[in-house]
């Protein structure tokens, strides 16, 4: 019996893409990274999220590129003790990110 992605999947590694983002405003201390694992799992993303230098959150995630503009949408709300000033958001070729980690700093 196949095991079927209630997302629709299906998409081979030729239709992933990965996401690298940096958000900035007050998101440290507030729950943030968790909110990305907890999004990163629903959309069925791979990749991590840490703490960065001067109060920023940096993150990379693989996927489809509508589950990662999802992501986008998502990390620019932010949980609600956030305030997320600006997202940055560039696209690269997937690396093989296996599961989604909190990285520590």
């Amino acid at each position: 019996m196949a095991i079927v992605n209630p997302r629709g999947g299906g998409a081979g590694d030729d239709d992933r893409v990965r996401l690298i983002a940096r958000v900035e405003g007050r998101v440290q201390g507030v729950g943030y990274r968790a909110f990305v694992v907890m999004r990163a799992a629903a959309l069925d993303l791979q990749g991590w999220v840490r703490n960065g230098p001067a109060g920023v959150v940096d993150l990379e995630a693989e996927g489809t590129r509508p589950d990662l503009e999802q992501l986008i949408r998502d990390l620019n709300e932010g949980p609600p003790a956030s305030r997320v000033r600006e997202v940055h958001s560039q696209w690269a070729p997937v690396r093989g990110h296996r599961g989604f980690d909190i990285k520590r700093t």
